[in-house]
């Protein structure tokens, strides 16, 4: 893999139909900011092979929107993105997209900011902060995925 594209997913509802946090959904201003942030990455060369997104439903929905601008896979629904360390979410990657050129991550914080600071500042703690819909572009500089190993090329927010 060459890129890890982050993308946190946009603004959702406080609370669920079934008030649980996982179904929570997007709210309109939220899907847009998902087209958004889809279109921005297409504007940009975008073009990931391998998508994994966590299956609560304001992520599914965020790449759903961004997808509608950008040409992608169908995402891999990862459970385990959901509450994920920035450790898990590495192997995650490693695992479910090994031969990737560019992978897109659509999951949640802390842990996307967290793995953020992981690979461009080789710690976690240093946590940048990604609001809703996010997009980390981090070009990697080696081919292990290990602290430090990434520079980050772009941060766009809508």
């Amino acid at each position: 893999m060459r890129e890890l594209l982050l993308l946190r997913h946009a603004e959702a509802m406080s609370a669920g139909p079934d008030g649980r946090d996982t179904e929570r959904p997007l709210s309109l201003h939220g899907e847009a900011q998902a087209r958004a942030a889809g279109a921005w990455l297409a504007e940009h060369g975008a073009a990931p092979d391998a998508v994994l997104c966590s299956p609560a439903r304001r992520t599914q929905m965020t790449a759903d929107e961004a997808g509608k601008a950008l040409p992608m896979p169908e995402p891999q629904f990862v459970h385990a993105i959901y509450r994920a360390t920035p450790g898990e979410l590495l192997t995650l990657i490693e695992t479910h997209a090994p031969d990737a050129r560019q992978v897109l991550l659509i999951g949640h914080n802390p842990g996307m900011e967290e793995l953020l600071a992981l690979l461009t500042e080789g710690r976690s703690g240093g946590a940048r902060g990604m609001s809703p819909a996010t997009v980390a572009w981090i070009e990697l500089t080696t081919d292990a995925l290990e602290p430090g190993c990434g520079r980050l090329q772009a941060l766009w927010s809508p």
